[in-house]
């Protein structure tokens, strides 16, 4: 499978907005996606125990901006000053919070 790239990507109000090359759009509540970093203060570098939870997000956090990195993932700068994160476009699509996306996930868990 080739892996996605995205085509546009747009910070709002309500969340990150992904349009990918192969047109599907992704919309990612800003806590929610904050909550996902996987750098090595989100998630131990030794264990790989996540330690920064959703609970542990300020609802009022939010991405600033954004770049690239590399052609395999984005990296944000957000209002809680989290900067060390990145996010690969596989991760990104696998967290994809639309209801096409919720369905696929539910239906190919065992």
């Amino acid at each position: 499978m080739d892996m996605p790239q995205p085509r546009e990507v747009t910070l709002l109000p309500d969340g990150v907005h992904i349009l990918w090359a192969d047109g599907h759009g992704s919309t990612y509540p800003h806590r929610y996606l904050r909550a996902q970093c996987c750098c090595a203060t989100c998630i131990s570098e030794t264990t790989g125990r996540r330690l920064v939870f959703l609970a542990d997000v300020t609802a009022d956090v939010e991405a600033l901006d954004w770049m690239s990195v590399g052609r395999y993932a984005l990296q944000f700068l957000w209002s809680d000053a989290h900067t060390t994160g990145i996010y690969p476009f596989t991760l990104l699509r696998q967290l994809c919070q639309c209801d096409q996306c919720r369905k696929e996930r539910a239906a190919s868990q065992p």
